[in-house]
């Protein structure tokens, strides 16, 4: 039964231009952004990077940015169950013999389905745009590995995602959440920014944040290739990796790509815990 829910779901979103589009948004605000100003202001920076430094930058910002759509796509997606909520559809489905687990399947399915078909479309259009501007496609096995990523990434942004619109009731409340996390998330997974250059209880914001996780996993994977053709000296590539937040630090010691992996997976099992009590509470209420 919560496939045909998935399938309904699906369609309604994908038939929802205006929903697509502003759950896309924020990755073309960031696109935008690097495109105009960020990307050459980055850039002129890394004059250590030599000829590689637009690849690196380019693969720097799309990496962050396939940990941006996980988030802001599921986001859009879960907007469908808000609508249900206020228009009432959702009493007449809990009146109905659907079972509730069907039903919340259904809508955990398809929002997990959305978000990694158009993180799938945005890696993609990335790859395309790092090739028009010099650099090189990913390997297949690179790819592999970025597409394991966003499943993992999308799983984890569905499940906090899955629990902050469990207490919403109305259409404008969740809109004003998408706008602000939209605004937000950027900044959080340290796009606008390098990590380096901002203080440090920001810094710490930024590394505890799951979102960030993912955006290093896919940063680790995807500018791989460029690193390795810089031949950066050891110690300054190290330095570079912790100021981009190609990886994280946590006291004196660099957290592994088997680290954020996991926290990627507790995020999940939590938050979707969290959610479900949280429904299982309003229900009882």
């Amino acid at each position: 039964m919560f496939i045909s829910i998935a399938k309904r779901n699906l369609k309604l979103f994908f038939r929802d231009r205006i929903a697509v589009f502003f759950s896309l948004l924020a990755v073309f605000v960031i696109i935008g952004l690097y495109v105009l100003f960020l990307g050459n202001m980055l850039t002129s920076n890394m004059e250590f990077l030599g000829g590689h430094a637009r690849f690196i930058m380019d693969s720097w910002i799309m990496a962050g940015l396939l940990a941006v759509t996980a988030l802001t796509t599921t986001m859009g997606a879960y907007g469908v169950m808000i609508e249900d909520r206020t228009k009432k559809v959702l009493k007449d489905f809990t009146a109905s013999p659907v079972k509730r687990s069907a039903l919340v399947g259904g809508y955990v399915a398809s929002a997990f389905i959305i978000g990694v078909v158009m993180s799938v479309v945005t890696f993609v259009l990335a790859e395309v745009y790092i090739v028009i501007y010099g650099g090189e496609i990913l390997s297949l096995a690179g790819m592999l590995r970025v597409f394991g990523c966003i499943f993992l990434s999308v799983f984890s942004s569905s499940a906090m995602v899955f629990f902050l619109v469990s207490f919403f009731k109305s259409n404008s409340a969740f809109a004003t959440a998408s706008t602000v996390i939209g605004t937000l998330v950027g900044f959080l997974t340290g796009i606008y920014i390098p990590i380096g250059s901002l203080p440090d209880a920001v810094q710490t914001a930024i590394r505890i944040f799951p979102v960030s996780h993912a955006g290093a996993l896919m940063r680790q994977i995807m500018m791989e290739a460029p690193l390795e053709a810089a031949r950066l000296n050891p110690m300054l590539e190290e330095g570079f990796r912790l100021e981009m937040g190609v990886n994280y630090k946590f006291g004196d010691t660099v957290l592994p790509a088997w680290g954020s992996v996991l926290i990627l997976l507790a995020t999940t099992a939590v938050f979707y815990a969290l959610a479900i009590l949280n429904i299982s509470r309003k229900r009882k209420e």
